[in-house]
Parts: C-alpha cells; sequence; structure tokens
C-alpha cells in the first residue's frame, strides 16, 4: 500500500520501520525533521508538509496528544484530502476530538478509524502490539494489512470511531490504577523491612502473573524509573482523558483522581519525563522513605 504516516515519536517510528519491512510505501512526517532522516534511509520518503502525507491509500497519525493532533490536521488539511482517504488514527486522544473528528471526515467524505493501540516501543518494535479498531468495517478492511504488519492482533469493537478511544482510555486507567497499588505495597514492604523482589516472586508466580505487576514491579523494586518506556506525565495526560470521558457520562471513577494526584505529584517533583514506574517513588516519598 502507498500510505503516509504522522509522527515520528519512539512508537511512530517503530511502526514505520515494521511498514517498510513489510514492502508498504511509506512517506513520513514529522515536526522535527531531523527524526525523519534514519527512516528515509531505511526507504521511507520524507515529505516536507502534512499535506505530503495526506494521500496516497491511507495515512495513519501518531501525534501525542489533543493538542499536537489538532495542530496539523486541521480542517484545511482534511480539505484538500483525496476523497476516500483512509485516515487511522493511532494515538491516545479524547473521546470528544475522536467524536469531532469522525464527523469532519464524514462532512468531507473521508473515512475515519479510531486504532489505539496497547504496548510500550519495544512491543512497537517487535511487531507485537494491541490494536483496537473502531470505525466501518470496509474502512478497518482496507487498512488491515497495515495493522498486520505493526500488531499482533487487531479488535474491532464497533463502528464508532471514540469506543476505541474509551477502550483505550480504560485500559490506561486499569494499568495506572496498577502501578499505583504497586508502588503503594511497596511502600507499605518497606515499612516492615520486607523486600519488594522477595514480594513479587511470591505474588507473580501466584494472583497475579504478567508483564505489569512483573515489569513495573521490578522497576519499583530496583528503583529503576529510565529509560522511560511510558513517560509519567503521558500517563498523566491519559488518566485526565479517562476521567473527561467519565464526566460527559455522569460516571464517577473515584480511583482514576487519585491517579491524577499522584501522576500530578510525580510532575511537580521533577519526574515526569521518568516513567510511569515513578508512582513507586511517589508513594515511597509519601511514606517518608524517599
Amino acid at each position: 500500500m502507498d500510505i503516509g504516516f504522522i509522527g515520528l515519536g519512539e512508537m511512530g517510528a517503530a511502526m514505520v520501520a515494521n511498514l517498510l519491512k513489510a514492502g508498504h510505501t511509506v512517506r513520513v512526517w514529522n515536526r522535527t525533521p531531523e527524526k525523519t532522516e534514519a527512516l528515509a534511509a531505511a526507504g521511507a520518503h520524507a515529505v516536507a508538509t502534512p499535506a505530503g502525507a495526506f494521500t496516497g491509500d491511507a495515512v495513519i497519525s501518531m501525534l501525542a496528544d489533543d493538542a499536537a493532533l489538532r495542530e496539523v490536521v486541521d480542517t484545511a488539511l482534511l480539505a484538500h484530502a483525496p476523497r476516500g482517504l483512509v485516515h487511522v488514527n493511532m494515538a491516545t486522544i479524547s473521546v470528544a476530538l475522536a467524536e469531532t473528528l469522525a464527523r469532519e471526515h464524514a462532512e468531507l467524505g473521508l473515512h475515519y478509524v479510531a486504532a489505539p493501540v496497547l504496548g510500550r516501543p519495544d512491543a512497537a518494535a517487535a511487531a507485537k502490539l494491541t490494536i483496537i479498531a473502531g470505525g466501518a468495517a470496509e474502512a478497518i478492511d482496507r487498512v488491515q494489512p497495515l495493522f498486520d504488519a505493526i500488531g499482533q492482533k487487531t479488535w474491532r469493537i464497533g463502528a464508532l470511531p471514540q469506543q476505541a478511544n474509551v477502550m483505550k482510555l480504560a485500559a490506561n486507567f486499569m494499568l495506572a490504577a496498577a502501578v499505583e497499588a504497586l508502588g503503594e505495597a511497596a511502600a507499605l514492604l518497606g515499612g516492615h523491612g520486607v523486600a519488594m523482589r522477595d514480594f513479587l516472586d511470591v505474588v507473580t508466580a501466584g494472583p497475579f502473573p504478567g508483564p505489569v505487576y512483573a515489569g513495573y514491579g521490578g522497576m519499583i523494586a530496583e528503583d529503576r524509573y529510565e529509560p522511560a518506556l511510558f513517560k509519567a506525565r503521558l500517563g498523566l495526560k491519559d488518566v485526565r482523558l479517562a476521567l473527561a470521558a467519565a464526566d460527559a457520562v455522569a460516571t464517577p471513577l473515584p480511583v482514576a483522581s487519585v491517579l491524577r494526584d499522584s501522576l500530578l505529584e510525580a510532575v511537580a517533583h521533577g519526574d515526569g519525563e521518568r516513567d510511569f514506574a515513578v508512582l513507586g517513588k511517589v508513594a515511597a516519598r509519601r511514606a517518608g522513605r524517599a
């Protein structure tokens, strides 16, 4: 397929590399042009403007947040895109913006698919992302070969793109809750002289197996928050989006409010660029042990 790709952070760059390996033609654009150089050397075609990416069979966007996406993908860009183009937004954005984008694309004869992913940059590099796709079935069918090149499984959850974003926000909320619980557990254990590593050996072999408890728990046990595979400031962004989505349908999320405050505390102490697991440091500091 002939596709465009906008947003070459760690996730986006890894996804483009796998699309190239699968034989797709990829035109890339990034607000920082230097990030296109390595991919151009691998066979991608760097373009000077977002409009250069918004053509061909489809375009994928993977930008950091609502503001970054809206700055690039505005109504002027959409108005000049070829009719029938499929725009796949794989970033984690607000439900409200997803609804707006779906409406704007439809009014201009474009297809909009929301396809946020579960997985960190290491999963993206290994083409092991889990893709949550929402949008018209025929539009998803057209871009399924792209999903097959970058992910291990695509879950189709319906015709409304914003529902995919709700699912992603709910998943990230659960992840944040698990990391917060690990941090608080570590603080409790430390107060009684119990090693976090010993605790993890027990619980991950029993009721809490899997990469979340073992991975984030291991980082907390080692007081290791760099390199950041998922930054705390991005976790804060996602929890805020989950709270906004809940507020829109009058749904209380009391645990999410606690998570927002914990992540805000991490950012306030200069740890926003460190890994999400820095919630362990927040819990230890509250207990007077950091």
